[in-house]
């Protein structure tokens, strides 16, 4: 029994104490300039209740923020850092007092863990606040409290990155009271939405990668069964800074892709092509490596920038097999020292070099069917080869420089055989070099179609790309 008569008169002595609070304001004495310490401190021995006369009638909380630093953005996580200076308005029923009894005293600052705090949380928060808490408030003689604090806000948020690095963010910040109905507590913005967003844009410190482009924001009510919370709701939109992206990403990746075109303007019978392209490649993909840290990953997609990555190293490895088959035309086919079909004839060295305007030297000479169908001699020749008879004597006289000298037959035949073989041999390698020629005309039209249809698609893919991020840069 002894604890409950304890428990009865504590709770007798607090409601006497409210109600002496509730219907008298806070006493000033003539030797001080505001109020007393007595009636302050009996108003802070009345911190556990909600302060108001009436508790059926609910608490009116104003609350306004400016968004001071956008510290991080883990697109990983999907996390947003920001950093708020947080500004909540209330009325404190017992804390009123008159200023022509206090010396004109209309505003004091008072411990806020002495005094009831509306429970106002973000609920997109995902972790705690570990910036510097404001311990005081501002209180006015009417009774409103002004209580300005310091928020670093870790909040989850839906970010979109497939237009990365020119995408825009938009993030939801929802305050409302974590315990308190609107029974209890009602909410509503202190400032308007265009004056938070215009004050955000004037203290904003840009971390150097993010500027504010709006905030917006509307009251609504939150219903869960049969209790109803005041919420306010804002839309945080911010965009993405995206020079430093095309400096250190886009340019060097341009650059790239264009010395890779230049690359088809290398003869490729004389130079190297393929080990340039294969270099090329090589760093190209060391450059992947490098600003594989840069781009953002999220388990959402892929940022267009990524695609854009691949399809240029995939054009360069089409670029590589261009290359491939123009060498095995080039050397391959050649060595064999074949002849040029009729249908390579007819299709590549005629129509297709017509179609792609390819001016042929002055001193080339197409092949032409009937000269290479044309019967060869028994000797090996394409002419007609006459062998005159010679004397079946002993020895003949032949001319040798001036000189009279005896040669026999046996000898003679050696040196006509030796005029055959020789001719033979310089015949064919006439057809060998010919043959050749005709073979590098091939791969020079097959070169020269390759590169305008690797142009044609790495023009159509720029452009593809350029319009998509000029559509989503615009509605943003």
């Amino acid at each position: 029994m002894i604890p409950s008569l304890q428990s009865f008169s504590f709770s007798s002595g607090l409601l006497f104490m409210s109600v002496s609070v509730c219907f008298s304001k806070l006493v000033c004495k003539e030797s001080q300039s505001g109020p007393s310490y007595e009636s302050v401190q009996a108003v802070f021995d009345l911190q556990p209740f909600r302060p108001v006369v009436n508790l059926s009638s609910p608490t009116i909380t104003n609350l306004s923020f400016t968004l001071y630093a956008v510290l991080g953005v883990n697109e990983k996580a999907q996390i947003l850092t920001t950093f708020l200076w947080l500004r909540l308005f209330w009325h404190n029923e017992f804390l009123e007092w008159d200023p022509d009894e206090c010396q004109g005293v209309t505003r004091i600052s008072l411990p806020v863990k002495e005094l009831w705090t509306p429970d106002i949380i973000v609920y997109e928060f995902v972790d705690d606040d570990v910036s510097q808490a404001c311990p005081y408030v501002y209180v006015n003689h009417t009774g409103h409290i002004r209580w300005d604090r310091m928020l670093r806000l870790v909040s989850a948020c839906n970010l979109e990155i497939f237009s990365f690095p020119f995408d825009v963010q938009n993030c939801t910040f929802t305050f409302g009271s974590y315990m308190h109905t609107i029974r209890d507590v009602r909410l509503s913005p202190a400032l308007s939405f265009s004056e938070m967003s215009r004050n955000s844009k004037k203290y904003l410190e840009a971390s150097g990668e993010w500027e504010l482009v709006d905030i917006v924001g509307e009251s609504s009510i939150l219903q869960f069964g049969i209790d109803e919370w005041d919420i306010i709701t804002f839309w945080v939109v911010i965009r993405r800074s995206p020079v430093l992206y095309v400096v250190n990403l886009l340019i060097p990746s341009s650059f790239l892709m264009l010395i890779d075109i230049l690359s088809f303007y290398l003869p490729p019978h004389s130079v190297d092509r393929a080990s340039f392209k294969m270099t090329l490649i090589l760093g190209y993909t060391v450059f992947l490596l490098i600003m594989n840290d840069l781009l953002p990953s999220t388990a959402n997609g892929t940022p267009i920038i990524g695609i854009y990555f691949s399809v240029c190293l995939a054009l360069m490895v089409i670029s590589l097999l261009e290359t491939v088959i123009i060498t095995n035309v080039l050397h391959h086919s050649s060595m064999k020292y074949q002849k040029i079909p009729n249908w390579v004839r007819v299709v590549i060295l005629k129509h297709i070099a017509n179609l792609i305007c390819y001016r042929w030297p002055e001193d080339v000479r197409l092949p032409d069917k009937t000269q290479e169908d044309k019967p060869e001699s028994p000797n090996g020749t394409t002419g007609p080869w006459v062998v005159q008879p010679v004397n079946q004597g002993p020895d003949r006289h032949t001319a040798c420089n001036g000189a009279y000298q005896t040669i026999s037959v046996p000898e003679l035949q050696q040196i006509c055989q030796y005029l055959r073989d020789l001719r033979s041999h310089l015949i064919s390698m006439q057809k060998e070099n010919e043959l050749q020629d005709q073979w590098c005309h091939v791969g020079y039209v097959l070169d020269h179609l390759l590169f305008r249809i690797y142009l044609l698609l790495i023009t159509c893919y720029a452009m593809v790309i350029i319009t998509m991020w000029c559509i989503w840069i615009s509605q943003s």
